[in-house]
């Protein structure tokens, strides 16, 4: 969404202050939402400024271009560091879930990964119990009984 002009959002103070209406038929007029309008004076009675606020204002990341190239170098000496491990040797104070995210920006992963290959897959057949019988259920394919089953297993 694209931030007001600063002429649009003087004409919206203007009409407030010359009450030419209340906030909402304000906001109606001028298309604007009537949070607009409220943050707009809230804005205007707190630093005296209307002109739109800094894009990127809010937190900033903890974790900073210095602290991947530190990552990068910790992980290519020892790969198999923990993240609470890459948080000590850093001496970064965030979660561990955020040097999570600062290692799959720089597309490296912390997963121990084994050299041997799977294991072999368990069995795959039926547990052994009895056969058929009425607590069998019935066949769902068309056309094959119970017993063309049977006969179609031996061969």
């Amino acid at each position: 969404m694209k931030t007001l002009s600063l002429d649009l959002r003087e004409r919206i103070l203007t009409a407030y202050d010359h009450e030419e209406g209340n906030r909402g038929e304000i906001a109606h007029r001028f298309r604007v939402s009537l949070g607009m309008v409220k943050k707009l004076l809230q804005q205007r009675k707190r630093t005296g400024d209307i002109a739109p606020r800094h894009h990127h204002s809010g937190r900033k990341p903890l974790i900073v271009a210095s602290h991947h190239a530190h990552l990068r170098v910790l992980l290519d000496k020892k790969s198999d560091l923990t993240l609470k491990e890459l948080r000590a040797a850093t001496g970064l104070t965030c979660s561990l879930p955020a040097i999570h995210y600062a290692l799959q920006k720089l597309e490296l992963t912390y997963k121990k990964r084994h050299c041997t290959p799977a294991n072999k897959p368990g069995p795959t057949s039926r547990a052994p119990g009895g056969r058929g019988g009425a607590s069998s259920p019935p066949s769902t394919q068309r056309g094959w009984s119970s017993s063309t089953k049977r006969v179609r297993k031996r061969i």
